[in-house]
């Protein structure tokens, strides 16, 4: 099971619970908050691969969470779980950006196969959420969950988690460009001046680790963003 990341957002302190235990039983990692303005919190704060907000919360309910949400981020699925049925709830969750409405009390197995399906159909159109964990490349190899970059005869190297995100979306979109602002929005979630310049900062470090192999190289591709150029295919 790929290790996706999700955001759950229920205040019933059982269903929580049990949906985070199941998610987590399933392969998820999985945060749970307990209502809308942690919710949107933890957004901000952290890359996710799928949300599931429960619609009636405390302090922001789960509609309010999705607007806010959308304005920044257009692509990551929202999957609304809720005790109503009617019609014009189920429109208005879809209006607002919503990818899926499940009606409790709801099956865990039929929950499951929602987010399976609108993973595998998100992961078709956006590469940076692919469940590809190791790669291969020049001289390399890249183990993003153990943030480790290695290469034989030279010792490892343990990259930061912004270095592990940074060289993962590279390497997602080998010899194709990279674009800055959709790079800045999925790892730092804001294209600032501020996190641009950071990016910059850290573009120069993977550049230094991968200088031994003159087969790779991370060019700037001026007013668009970076490309990963390898001689050799991304196992």
């Amino acid at each position: 099971m790929a290790s996706f990341k999700i955001l759950l957002v229920e205040d019933d302190l059982n269903l929580g619970q049990i949906l985070n235990e199941y998610l987590t039983v399933k392969g998820y990692e999985t945060k749970l908050c307990r209502d809308g303005d942690e919710g949107v919190k933890a957004f901000k704060r952290e890359a996710f691969d799928l949300c599931l907000f429960d619609v009636m919360l405390p302090k922001k309910d789960g509609f309010s969470m999705a607007k806010e949400i959308r304005r920044e981020d257009k692509v990551t699925p929202i999957i609304f779980l809720t005790a109503k049925s009617m019609k014009e709830d189920t429109i208005e969750g879809f209006k607002i950006g919503g990818d899926d409405y499940i009606t409790k009390p709801f099956s865990m197995e039929e929950l499951l196969l929602r987010i399976q399906a609108i993973l595998r159909r998100t992961a078709e159109k956006n590469p940076q959420i692919s469940d590809q964990k190791i790669f291969e490349f020049g001289s390399f190899k890249f183990d993003y969950d153990k943030q480790i970059l290695s290469r034989p005869g030279s010792e490892e190297v343990r990259l930061t988690s912004k270095e592990s995100e940074l060289l993962r979306l590279l390497c997602l979109h080998v010899n194709q460009p990279l674009d800055r602002s959709t790079a800045l929005k999925i790892i730092w979630r804001d294209d600032s001046y501020f996190n641009a310049r950071s990016m910059d900062v850290y573009i120069a470090k993977l550049r230094k680790m991968l200088k031994d192999d003159e087969s790779v190289q991370i060019i700037t591709i001026h007013g668009s963003g970076f490309k990963l150029i390898t001689e050799g295919q991304i196992a």
